[in-house]
């Protein structure tokens, strides 16, 4: 496996999806990291020479990714929760934030449902 940023990218798999296995990285910035790398991007890892590796983390090194990222989004959200605002509310209360109707879905948000009992009447 080439190890890049700390990640095992596996060797089997062709570059442009084997960068994706990096926090941050998606499709097209991964074909833009091996464009300005000049790498193509149909080649396997394992066929990747030791230049060509070198690189890639060069250009991988520029872009805020894994950890670094990670913290930045966690940040943010904190900062949402503190002034208070709607998706900051809605983050705290763990609903769904981006206008989603949350009567019949929203079971990934809400997690697994907590049934309410009715009150039971007391024969007289």
């Amino acid at each position: 496996m080439a190890r890049i940023s700390g990640v095992d990218i596996p060797k089997q798999k062709r570059g442009v999806i084997a960068l994706t296995y990096i926090y941050g990285i998606g499709r097209s910035r991964a074909q833009s990291i091996l464009f300005n790398a000049k790498v193509n991007q149909d080649t396997k890892v394992s066929d990747w020479s030791d230049e060509e590796t070198s690189r890639i983390r060069e250009v991988v090194s520029n872009i805020k990714i894994e950890g670094e990222l990670r913290s930045e989004e966690q940040l943010n959200v904190k900062r949402l929760m503190d002034i208070g605002c709607y998706r900051g509310i809605r983050h705290r209360t763990g609903l769904p934030l981006r206008g989603q109707k949350t009567k019949n879905n929203s079971r990934t948000r809400k997690g697994k449902r907590k049934t309410v009992a009715n009150k039971k009447k007391v024969i007289k």
